[in-house]
């Protein structure tokens, strides 16, 4: 009788244990844009100081809603930090993305345009840093996919 009693109690001991020990979810950190289980860590590069906010855009594999208004799934800016800016996105879900960044020196969260054409006059950058020439870059040169949660990117800014 003592032996079985002994034994249920180390049973019971050991599943407790195991219970307890289970893996812990990956806590997420203090990113911007809605809360959700999956982020990329950005880091943007080539700073030019730390006035203002670096902005970010958050797009879907969608082409008739890429780089327009009011077709991103959200807006969500970071102080900019001279050099490089890093910080933490939110995104809805595992899949692909398109994100665009801007300086915003002046914090006046739109992009400044100057120009004829309506040139950006702030610091740009997109992911996969993609060569442009005249006009933005398309939807298919900036996808990302994210398959995992707190993968990592680089941006390059650009000024025109």
């Amino acid at each position: 009788m003592f032996v079985r009693k002994w034994c249920s109690s180390l049973l019971a001991a050991l599943i407790l244990s195991v219970a307890t020990q289970a893996a812990p979810a990956l806590a997420a950190p203090a990113c911007i844009g809605p809360a959700s289980e999956t982020w990329i860590n950005l880091t943007v590069d080539r700073v030019r100081n730390s006035k203002g906010l670096i902005t970010a855009t958050l797009y879907s594999n969608d082409p008739k809603r890429f780089l327009v208004k009011n077709g991103s799934f959200y807006v969500a800016s970071a102080p900019a930090t001279a050099g490089q800016t890093r910080f933490c996105l939110f995104l809805p879900h595992p899949g692909t993305y398109a994100i665009a960044i801007y300086h915003d020196e002046d914090s006046s969260g739109t992009i400044n345009r100057g120009g004829l054409f309506g040139i950006p006059t702030e610091a740009v950058g997109f992911s996969n840093n993609p060569t442009i020439f005249f006009g933005p870059p398309s939807l298919r040169s900036v996808l990302v996919k994210v398959d995992r949660t707190n993968q990592a990117i680089t941006i390059n800014l650009r000024k025109f």
